[in-house]
């Protein structure tokens, strides 16, 4: 048996303990404000909603890992990919928990409540598919339904994301910067990996290739932006799109997915330029010889 900080030969992965505690984190410093009432008037609704923001995050987080691992040539960052996922399904699993306890764990209520909020039934079909990725995350799993019909199972993931940030969106109501953020960042992960289950996968790792990803998804979480504002108020479409020009409006939606793509490809950049210059790749590790 080994713990999830372990490598398969069970010696110590730094990089899987530093997720695994940091997995941690937003729960305790929820429960830390809960308990000390830093958590505003409706504690519960507070936590509620940390606790579903952290699910989504992590969900996000966990769909990243294969395009930044490609990206930045860091082949074992796979390894934390399960982690993650599973700390989603965790938070999802506390998300739903703490709502019944707001509502005192009437359970019928709160099935009642599920069937009949739209967003309460996209939330939970969405954690239904999140347990069943989570059910079928061990390795004994993997074995038992075969590598192909597993993989075929945890492309769901796409659709649960999808659900999620549907669900997000929707109990947002008035802050939808978050949710917005999540839409664009949501295309960007689907055009990457259509690439790669459409054969050209390498077409993918090309620099021009993901520019073009990046602004793309840009483009369509600013268009997204204002097709919300039009429905929601009736504001020019166009205004909304002009803010994203302008420096006085505050940070837009589309600057933020815009801002983690640049950031994924300079970061890509960077490790391509420390291969092909080997003495910047031995200072930039911290192993260049020392010749004083």
């Amino acid at each position: 048996m080994t713990y999830p900080w372990q490598e398969r030969n069970g010696r110590l992965s730094y990089l899987k303990l530093v997720v695994f505690i940091a997995l941690f984190g937003p729960g305790a410093w929820t429960a830390y404000g809960f308990a000390f009432g830093t958590l505003g008037p409706m504690p519960f609704t507070e936590a509620i909603h940390e606790a579903g923001f952290w699910t989504i995050r992590l969900l996000f987080g966990s769909l990243a890992i294969t395009p930044l691992r490609q990206m930045l040539g860091w082949p074992k960052l796979i390894a934390v990919r399960r982690m993650i996922g599973v700390g989603a399904f965790a938070y999802a699993i506390a998300h739903l928990t703490l709502y019944a306890a707001d509502q005192k764990f009437a359970l019928l209520h709160v099935a009642s409540e599920i069937v009949l909020r739209f967003y309460l039934t996209i939330g939970f079909v969405a954690l239904l598919g999140l347990s069943a990725l989570a059910a079928t995350s061990t390795d004994r799993m993997v074995r038992r339904l075969g590598g192909k019909r597993w993989q075929r199972l945890h492309r769901i993931v796409y659709v649960i994301a999808l659900l999620g940030a549907v669900h997000f969106f929707i109990q947002a109501k008035a802050d939808v910067v978050e949710p917005i953020v999540m839409g664009g960042l949501l295309c960007w992960l689907m055009a990457y990996r259509t690439l790669a289950w459409t054969g050209t996968g390498a077409l993918a790792r090309a620099r021009w290739v993901q520019l073009a990803i990046t602004l793309g998804s840009t483009a369509l979480t600013a268009v997204g932006e204002a097709v919300y504002y039009w429905l929601k108020t009736g504001v020019d479409p166009m205004r909304v799109i002009e803010a994203n020009f302008s420096l006085w409006t505050g940070v837009r939606p589309s600057w933020v997915v815009l801002g983690i793509g640049l950031a994924a490809i300079l970061l890509s950049l960077a490790r391509d330029a420390a291969k092909r210059w080997p003495d910047l790749g031995a200072f930039l590790r911290g192993t260049a010889p020392d010749n004083a």
